[in-house]
């Protein structure tokens, strides 16, 4: 019968599968799962209210909700970034038997409150879970580092990377990589950036992708070194770790090359992403086709053109 539900309600159909559900009830026992399943069904189609009601038809049937049955109401809060709800779940939560958060529900709110901005607000919901002994993994580390770093507090997120993750065994992978990279960008700590880069490169547990180069890449541009540093980027992402770039990657360079009077240079990568089915932005076709005509390249302006009316 759960796998019925499950299937029904990841297609939106919690109605039809409620009603599934009544019919089958008094010959098959639903189980927790049974009423999870509907939970999240419910939060799929923004029916909050019907999933509080099943957390009380789950005890009513002698069930009690567990960590997932909450979290996922969580979870729907924090994409509305409802934060009083997601604090009074999770109240709720560190008060009831056998429903304590864990360390992928405090990640999550942590997450949301950084993606919207409140980056204090998630450094103290990492203090809550410590505080209650929830132990971290590697998502909550690459969750507080982002934070830390947004919140201008760069020297904490270094000390949480060098020491406090080697001492609790937990290590790093290219996510928390890219978070300390991005921080050491942004902080123009381009070296230390790239020695992480280099630590990467010899490191037997994650290697380095394309959102790794992105903030190394928008670095060049800042500091202007464009001929020698961004074309040995470029060069270790292609010939070294086999790396291709992505329309984001393809965007920044065009856009910072034009900037630094280097249309030739962008408009070759403009024709390598096209080659690659990669289309442009319609922006970007602009600024490249400002630029190539201020330099009389009518066969290049020509051939973005033709692009821009299949936009």
């Amino acid at each position: 019968m759960n796998l019925l539900l499950d299937t029904l309600c990841k297609e939106r159909k919690v109605e039809q599968a409620r009603e599934i559900f009544l019919e089958l009830k008094s010959h098959i026992s639903p189980n927790a799962n049974t009423f999870n399943i509907f939970i999240h069904g419910w939060c799929k189609v923004c029916r909050v209210d019907e999933a509080y009601w099943t957390i009380q038809e789950m005890r009513g049937h002698g069930f009690l909700p567990c960590v997932i049955s909450y979290s996922t109401i969580i979870q729907f809060y924090c994409c509305r970034c409802d934060f009083c709800k997601v604090y009074e779940l999770l109240d709720e939560m560190e008060a009831a038997l056998g429903s304590t958060p864990n360390v992928v529900t405090y990640t999550s709110v942590m997450s949301a409150l950084a993606k919207s901005e409140k980056y204090e607000e998630a450094l103290e919901i990492a203090q809550r879970m410590r505080l209650v002994g929830c132990k971290p993994d590697a998502l909550f580390y690459n969750s507080l580092i982002h934070s830390l770093g947004r919140a201008g507090r760069p020297q904490e997120a270094v000390r949480i990377f060098e020491e406090e993750m080697p001492s609790t065994g937990i290590p790093p992978n290219t996510s928390t990589y890219n978070s300390m990279i991005a921080m050491l960008c942004h902080q123009a700590q381009e070296l230390k950036a790239l020695n992480l880069l280099n630590e990467m490169e010899t490191s037997m547990i994650c290697k380095p992708d394309v959102q790794t180069y992105y903030p190394l890449l928008k670095s060049c541009f800042r500091t202007g070194k464009i001929d020698s540093l961004l074309r040995q980027l470029l060069d270790d992402m292609v010939k070294k770790h086999h790396l291709s770039l992505d329309k984001s990657a393809y965007t920044l360079l065009i856009h910072g090359l034009c900037r630094a009077n280097k249309c030739d240079w962008a408009y070759c990568l403009f024709e390598e992403m096209i080659g690659k089915d990669i289309m442009p932005r319609y922006r970007t076709c602009c600024l490249l086709l400002e630029e190539v005509k201020l330099k009389h390249l009518y066969d290049a302006a020509k051939k973005i053109e033709i692009v821009m009316q299949k936009l």
